[in-house]
């Protein structure tokens, strides 16, 4: 069978002496355009925006990272300090392994923090209404950074045997499917979703109440990663049978539609 999705036979590209990770170049990638496209949104906001994204990207995207990656150690403890982890690894980011929960979390703080400093010298409309500017920018990273996971190989769901699914070597196949040779492409599956929340937010979010974009970009972000967290078949936690992740997007969807309908209660 011609399969659509080969696995990349490289996850990076060597220069002479440089090396350039696939996994970080994604990443950037999608830093890059989710700052663009916050900037042209909030700008269209307020004329006072110009500037503003870029300078709180500065503190907001280094905290999303190291957040990112210490809820990734938290939940998988074991891959660096079980009893054939190494520790050192916990800070190779480029190996892949960032927790959208942790980046969201942590990005979100050190974005708040930098524009109500902004705020004491200019004027500025309400954190939500720059939180809902950069929703979409933000979902679409999350869809470039996807294709981080493709090139390291990782991540992929249940075995599929179909046109669209994604031939896997084995030597990156789990325990328990070496005798299967193609999978569901999460990775893919997920990028879709997201692009597609980004347009539903940029087209019906134009007359909703400031913040309700972002929750909105919440809830439906959890809704899609629910049901692909339940084909992953990686190494995972678990409580009560159900991914970690499972739990976390129920408890996090279900806090931003609390917090969509009461914001869409106020005047």
């Amino acid at each position: 069978m011609l399969l659509a999705f080969p696995t990349p036979s490289s996850s990076a590209l060597e220069i002479g002496p440089l090396t350039i990770h696939y996994y970080a170049l994604c990443i950037i990638t999608g830093v890059a355009v989710a700052i663009w496209l916050g900037d042209k949104r909030f700008r269209a906001a307020t004329p006072l925006g110009a500037h503003v994204v870029s300078e709180v990207a500065i503190t907001a995207v280094p905290a999303g990272v190291i957040g990112g990656r210490i809820y990734h150690v938290i939940s998988s403890p074991a891959a660096y300090f079980g009893s054939n982890g190494h520790p050192i690894d916990a800070l190779k980011i480029w190996e892949g392994g960032l927790g959208i929960w942790g980046a969201i979390s942590l990005g979100f703080l050190g974005a708040f923090l930098r524009y109500r400093s902004l705020q004491k010298k200019i004027e500025l409309p309400s954190f939500a209404v720059f939180a809902d500017a950069l929703a979409p920018g933000i979902v679409i990273a999350q869809a470039i950074g996807r294709f981080g996971n493709w090139f390291n190989e990782e991540l992929f769901g249940r075995p599929l045997d179909t046109w669209w699914a994604l031939d896997v070597p084995a030597r990156y196949r789990p325990y328990g499917y070496s005798q299967f040779e193609s999978f569901h492409p999460t990775f893919l599956y997920e990028a879709i979703w997201c692009v597609s929340v980004a347009a539903f937010l940029i087209m019906a979010g134009k007359s909703w109440k400031p913040g309700q974009v972002f929750a909105a970009y919440v809830v439906a972000y959890c809704a899609g990663r629910f049901f692909i967290e339940l084909i992953r078949i990686d190494t995972a936690n678990t409580i009560a049978g159900l991914r970690v992740n499972v739990w976390v997007s129920v408890i996090v969807a279900l806090s931003a539609l609390l917090y969509c309908a009461r914001a869409s209660k106020k005047h």
